[in-house]
């Protein structure tokens, strides 16, 4: 049995929504039949289609207050309003708590979560004044919610996200539903660089209950879903789509001694 979400007539604006997890977003959105918006800091290697659809694209740096209102101004001039908004450019590079630089930490905090807020302040000013009202969905991630050894600064800009999508769910209700989706290990164009080739890749996965790590549809899916009229109800969430967690370490360290 498929399920398959009819969002003809909405406008969504993705975030990073060009490559990795973003791309995936994006497809699902327009095979359900949205417009879609999607910003990134260079121009795509190619343009992002699904369902006969191509998604628009604008040069921004989320960092950047202004280019964020021009994307969203681009949003509601060109297509003529703004129902879904998708926070999930991100990300972070190795570095040693120990030793990385101030500035270093300052910048990432500033991408994963500062700029998810500017951005979910722009959007809102116009779903605040639309009839039907939005709904904001900020991808975070396990890194936010369990150890993060590596990417100290990230882990803590992903838990502050969960934080501040309850604040805002209080905040811009009625008209606008916030919630977040928790991401585990997603495979994308740069699963090597941290698993490995196909063999460390298929290991990682095997950690994981479900016997896989997720795929940028995953995510699509579960974006839908919030964007959805099924999940009306649903506002200061965090759902969780990481394939049943991590099996805990103690599982392959004790020693069986029954019998």
């Amino acid at each position: 049995m498929s399920v398959e979400f009819d969002l003809s007539g909405q406008v969504a604006i993705v975030t990073g929504g060009g490559k990795g997890v973003g791309r995936g977003i994006t497809k699902r959105f327009l095979q359900a039949g949205a417009e879609v918006v999607i910003c990134g800091r260079s121009e795509l290697e190619s343009p992002v289609e699904a369902g006969g659809r191509t998604a628009h694209f604008c040069i921004a740096d989320v960092r950047d207050v202004e280019q964020i209102g021009g994307v969203v101004d681009y949003a509601k001039r060109e297509l003529g309003r703004v129902d879904v908004l998708v926070n999930n450019a991100g990300g972070a590079p190795e570095a040693d708590a120990a030793t990385v630089s101030p500035r270093f930490s300052e910048a990432i905090l500033r991408l994963n979560l500062i700029a998810p807020l500017n951005f979910a302040q722009a959007a809102n000013a116009v779903m605040q004044e639309q009839e039907s009202g939005g709904c904001i969905i900020n991808i975070a991630s396990v890194s936010g919610v369990r150890p993060s050894p590596g990417t100290a600064a990230y882990g803590a800009a992903k838990a502050g996200l969960l934080s501040l999508t309850t604040t805002l769910a209080v905040e811009w209700a009625p008209k606008v539903r916030m919630n977040a989706v928790t991401a585990g290990m997603i495979r994308t164009e740069q699963s090597h660089l941290h698993y490995g080739d196909e063999e460390g890749i298929a290991a990682v996965g095997a950690t994981v209950p479900l016997g896989r790590i997720g795929e940028p549809e995953d995510v699509g899916n579960a974006c839908l879903y919030l964007a959805s009229p099924l999940s009306s109800y649903m506002s200061g969430a965090n759902l969780l789509l990481h394939g049943g967690g991590e099996k805990p370490a103690f599982l392959s360290a004790a020693k069986n001694t029954s019998g």
